[in-house]
């Protein structure tokens, strides 16, 4: 393990410190804040492909082989479809013949790799609360790298854990019967904050959002130049801020120009950014949705260096979908690209349409369209899939809050002795 060559520093009062790979917060006493990595000198590039290739530019101790990245290409016909002649796309999924090898079929994969790369020697037991996308990526990563984890997902998400082979023990699944998102959040924080455990912090984490600024480093590559205009289905938004802030430093290093404008894209009829962004109020709930994994109930959005502060300091937006745009918009990629995609990726794919149709982006910007997944029903088709297998599957009850402290000391108890049986509450 190589001593971190970079430092944390928070937005507010400027604290900085020594990343122990663990560090979620400033301990300075003021308003909520993101922590910033601040890199000594501008990006090297290493000679090789895969996610490690911007690892000057990544907070990790350690390079994991094997890891991927995300594939950038022009759109083609589908720019041509939507009138956007300088559109591109970089997409994050199994697509092997655009170069694009993430086999979970999602661009969590960026995020997971780098989180481990970040870790220190002998990390305890890490939680992640997830929707699906992922914890099937770092189910994949911890179990490939041996690092001891517990995700904890809705019932309703295991159709996406499937592998190409069995996990290893290390990696420990929770799920949720009659749960929800916001249930696996409200559990793994009360786990990630137990001694022996570590809240794997979602957005919070630097290298969540490093990781996941990749997808402006390739594109900026590959496009020859910075994109005007960014294009992303969130959640909490950890992809659009980290693309914002690869986008800043590549601003101040390389003198790149100024970032895109960010345009956050989410899932009507509950879309809590977009609700908070245009003052609308909410009008369905998560369990409505064709995304679910974007429905995020408490996304950093005041949060100094959050959401609010990218779309203000880009002059970017907020746009919303429904479910009926969103499916039709994955029917029209694979039509054109021969690829299936995410409902979270149709989401983004039916807002940039729209804000075409609409003449609220010029038609001859240079947009970068993020297809955050795809290729996971190929994927299954040409490999043999193993499906993920519970530890411990609890049932979320309705008539009282969840979790109590029994529901996490039974979660602690099964997960360690492997139990796989359903818990009633």
């Amino acid at each position: 393990m190589t001593r971190p060559a970079y430092r944390l520093v928070c937005p507010l009062c400027e604290e900085w410190y020594e990343d122990d790979g663990l560090l979620l917060a400033c301990s300075e006493p003021h308003a909520d804040a993101l922590l910033k990595t601040a890199y000594p000198a501008r990006r090297e590039t290493a000679g090789a492909g895969g996610l490690f290739r911007y690892r000057d530019w990544l907070p990790v101790r350690r390079v994991l082989p094997d890891a991927g990245a995300p594939a950038v290409l022009p759109a083609g016909e589908l720019g041509r479809r939507l009138g956007l002649a300088g559109l591109w796309i970089s997409f994050s999924g199994y697509w092997p013949e655009a170069g694009a090898g993430l086999a979970t079929g999602t661009f969590k994969e960026l995020e997971a790799h780098t989180v481990l790369g970040r870790l220190p020697d002998e990390p305890p037991v890490l939680v992640v609360a997830s929707a699906g996308n992922t914890a099937a990526a770092f189910a994949a990563a911890c179990s490939r790298y041996r690092v001891r984890c517990v995700l904890v997902v809705p019932a309703a998400a295991l159709p996406r854990l499937r592998f190409a082979g069995p996990l290893d023990d290390c990696v420990r699944l929770i799920a949720l019967d009659g749960g929800r998102y916001r249930d696996a959040i409200a559990l793994a924080g009360a786990l990630g904050s137990l001694p022996g455990y570590q809240a794997e912090g979602g957005v919070r984490n630097v290298a969540r959002r490093d990781g996941l600024g990749t997808v402006l480093l390739a594109a900026y590559e590959a496009m020859g130049g910075m994109p005007g205009w960014y294009f992303q289905a969130v959640g909490s938004g950890a992809g659009a801020l980290g693309v914002h802030e690869a986008a800043l430093r590549l601003a101040e290093h390389e003198d790149a120009g100024p970032p895109p404008k960010i345009v956050m894209c989410q899932n009507l009829p509950y879309a809590p950014i977009h609700q908070r962004w245009t003052g609308h109020p909410a009008s369905g709930s998560d369990g409505d949705l064709i995304a679910p994994e974007l429905a995020n109930a408490n996304p950093p959005y005041a949060t100094a260096g959050g959401v609010a502060d990218c779309l203000a300091a880009t002059g970017g937006d907020v746009l919303a979908v429904g479910n009926d745009d969103a499916a039709r918009a994955v029917r029209l990629f694979e039509e054109v690209f021969g690829i299936d995609i995410e409902p979270s990726a149709g989401v983004a794919l039916a807002a940039l349409q729209q804000a075409a149709e609409a003449g609220r982006v010029p038609a001859g910007a240079r947009i970068l369209l993020n297809i955050t997944g795809g290729g996971r029903a190929r994927f299954a088709r040409e490999h043999v899939v193993t499906p993920a297998n519970p530890a411990v599957r609890l049932v979320v009850p309705r008539n009282r809050a969840f979790p109590s402290t029994e529901d996490v000391l039974r979660a602690i108890a099964m997960t360690e002795r492997g139990d796989e049986r359903v818990v009633t509450g």
